[in-house]
């Protein structure tokens, strides 16, 4: 069972985190500062460590930690990756990115250090990076189903395109689970997310030394994902500069450290994805068309949710099993006033915002889901 950490000084947020973590199998111990030795987390065996905005010296207990605050800006987020922050996260958390990240960070130190896994280790990681169902019997749904089978089993790279939040990791998780890479790391990284100044640190590691708060060495998101999968999410917002070393490490299948002048074999497949009209950026000069071509061997396109409203139903169904797990309640049946009203709803959020309005209705409804809740919190 994994060991994390929680250093927060705030009861309620150490509380949420205990709670959620140890429903998701982590083992945890809750501080309210920061006073732990090296020796004391080594003792210990934490897998790793959520710190609080003051986490100044936690980049010394030489544990993975992530950074979980209140106030994040821009500068913060910054500060965090140059002191080895494996995330950066604001509340109110979001639990599945912190779950993730929490998972490849254990996945990373399970890793045996032959080159072929252990069977116990590959069964481990296989279970943790199971993937949720692709919910729907509509003919859109089906068709993007029907590409993931046909693709998956190949090394090409595959550019997944759609509205936020319809569902592209998704789609790229199936891809990894269904390919010959299945018991590799399946790595993200949120593109859009990084700054500028430190995404080729974050794609590609760096040595110790390399800048001023490198205090050691550290994998990139492509080492990491070695002989798995490599899910760049939101492509399309990644600088013209980045977009290079990421063109020559996909030509070259290597990349070199930030510090390092020695080349990394690395052998990834990588996936993809944008919500952007990636020939009107490359029109505009804001993407290289290279690295279009280069990405863009198979491209999936997921449909927004108004594109399958006859799939609303099972949706619905499927969240409300899953909320009435993860909150320990009931499930509750919708009448089907209900679900016509659901369906004619615009969602432009897509599914995101489908799962939101099911657990709102979950929540605030009575023992049954009524035409008259949906008109209530919903419209």
């Amino acid at each position: 069972m994994a060991k994390v950490l929680i250093l927060e000084q705030s009861k309620s947020m150490r509380n949420i985190l205990r709670e959620r973590l140890e429903f998701e199998g982590f083992a945890t111990t809750v501080a309210e500062t920061k006073e732990i030795s090296p020796s004391a987390c080594a003792r210990r065996g934490y897998d790793a460590i959520l710190a609080g905005s003051d986490y100044s010296q936690v980049s010394e207990l030489g544990v993975p930690f992530i950074i979980v605050t209140n106030s994040g800006t821009i500068d913060g987020a910054v500060m965090a990756v140059k002191s080895g922050a494996e995330d950066y996260l604001t509340t109110p958390v979001d639990m599945n990115r912190l779950l993730g990240s929490l998972r490849r960070i254990v996945n990373r130190e399970e890793e045996p250090s032959s080159d072929t896994p252990s069977v116990a280790v590959r069964s481990k990681r296989k279970v943790q990076n199971s993937a949720e169902p692709i919910v729907g019997s509509s003919p859109a749904i089906g068709q993007v189903r029907g590409l993931i089978d046909k693709v998956a089993m190949s090394d090409a790279r595959v550019l997944i395109m759609g509205e936020n939040g319809t569902g592209k990791e998704l789609v790229a998780r199936w891809l990894h689970e269904k390919s010959n890479r299945a018991d590799g790391p399946f790595v993200e990284v949120n593109c859009a997310a990084i700054p500028s100044e430190l995404i080729e640190s974050e794609l590609f590691g760096h040595e110790r030394g390399a800048f001023t708060s490198a205090i050691k060495q550290r994998k990139g998101k492509f080492e990491q994902a070695n002989g798995g999968t490599l899910f760049m999410d939101e492509i399309g917002d990644m600088s013209l500069s980045a977009q290079a070393k990421v063109l020559r490490a996909l030509q070259e299948s290597k990349i070199s450290r930030v510090g390092s002048d020695k080349d990394v074999a690395v052998d990834v497949r990588v996936v993809a994805a944008t919500n952007k009209d990636i020939k009107a950026e490359i029109a505009k000069g804001n993407f290289r068309e290279d690295l279009y071509h280069r990405l863009s061997v198979i491209v999936i396109k997921v449909p927004p949710l108004r594109e399958r409203a006859s799939d609303i139903s099972e949706l619905v169904a499927h969240f409300i099993s899953k909320i009435a797990e993860e909150h320990n309640i009931a499930a509750k049946s919708v009448d089907a006033e209900a679900l016509e009203a659901l369906a004619s709803m615009p969602w432009t959020g897509n599914i995101r915002e489908l799962r939101n309005v099911v657990e709102r209705l979950m929540i605030l409804s009575g023992d049954k889901i009524t035409l008259q809740d949906v008109k209530l919190y919903c419209v």
